[in-house]
């Protein structure tokens, strides 16, 4: 039986715009972003995980244009990070 954690746990949907995919640029974009925050982050995609600080885990996701990413934060602030990761991805160009 798990303990229940002392963090929270906030999981938000983001689906990357059409013309966007997470190469190189917007990948790395969005690392240094996660990694501003002071939370835990991970993202899912394709049925794959990844830690949100580690470019090659983000570029392993292949995520296409249009992909629907879940991003899990826990930590101290994880709804508002939550919600700004969000529209950090959707605003990816």
């Amino acid at each position: 039986m798990a303990l229940p954690s002392s963090e929270p746990l906030v999981a938000v949907s983001a689906t990357l715009r059409a013309d966007v995919a997470l190469h190189a640029r917007p990948a790395g974009l969005l690392v240094q972003e996660a990694a501003r925050l002071g939370c835990s982050v991970t993202i899912v995609a394709n049925g794959k995980r990844a830690d949100a600080r580690s470019i090659l885990q983000v570029l392993a996701l292949g995520a296409s244009g249009g992909t629907e990413l879940v991003i899990e934060v826990s930590g101290l602030g994880a709804a508002e990070a939550a919600e700004h990761l969000a529209g950090f991805v959707a605003g990816l160009s």
